[in-house]
């Protein structure tokens, strides 16, 4: 589990597939004591295990799934990502909870500077966009980001210069992809109300869980 503030930035220094996989090499910029091989690190929004570990470079095992479903599978040498290690219970929860599953690719279609924010416009698919909310959070390669305004296709968000000069998402132009993580409690709202089976279907049956008879009944609707 993450929060979705980002710790500093890493290098791509190595790229090896492997089958229909890969295994990659990040050289960070800030000090990894305390990190040990096993443990989770969020790269661009992405949950990896660190399974070797130099100084301050690591190397995790990347599967087909999040090659496919994520930006790294068309990652380079030399790219600069996003780094976060996993939250510690102890830890302050600054950001929003963020599970590290990417849920899919957007893709930056505006960027303006608006006083001290830069005012960004990403483009999502309706898969991602139901999930989102104004004034809602959003993991944009794993920083967590309030929603400005959102339609069916797209969203808004503001980036203040503290985060622009910590992120990668200061250096993204028009037509760059980025990995989205939408918000996971609106994802659990949504298959309690609507009673899903786990294929996805309805199962067309009342088990005295969360519906809408029972919102409306206690109030809620």
């Amino acid at each position: 589990m993450f929060t979705g503030i980002i710790e500093g930035l890493g290098t791509i220094s190595a790229i090896h597939p492997s089958g229909q996989g890969s295994r990659i090499s990040i050289a960070s910029d800030f000090d990894l004591t305390g990190t040990r091989i096993g443990d989770s690190i969020a790269v661009n929004g992405a949950c990896l295990t660190a399974v070797t570990l130099q100084g301050n470079r690591f190397t995790v095992d990347v599967s087909p799934e999040t090659l496919k479903r994520s930006v790294l599978g068309n990652i380079k040498l030399g790219e600069r990502v996003n780094l976060e290690r996993a939250l510690r219970l102890s830890d302050r929860l600054d950001g929003h909870l963020v599970s590290g599953h990417i849920d899919g690719i957007g893709t930056l279609r505006e960027r303006k500077t608006v006083a001290n924010a830069i005012v960004i416009t990403f483009g999502v698919g309706q898969p991602l966009s139901r999930y989102m909310i104004e004034k809602g959070s959003v993991a944009v390669d794993g920083t967590s980001l309030t929603i400005n305004r959102c339609d069916s296709t797209t969203f808004e968000v503001s980036i203040i210069p503290h985060t622009a000069g910590l992120t990668t998402i200061g250096l993204k132009k028009v037509g760059d992809a980025v990995n989205i993580e939408t918000d996971m409690i609106g994802k659990y709202v949504e298959r309690f109300v609507l009673n899903r089976e786990p294929s996805g279907r309805r199962s067309g049956k009342s088990d005295g869980g969360v519906d809408m008879a029972m919102l409306a009944k206690s109030g809620f609707i």
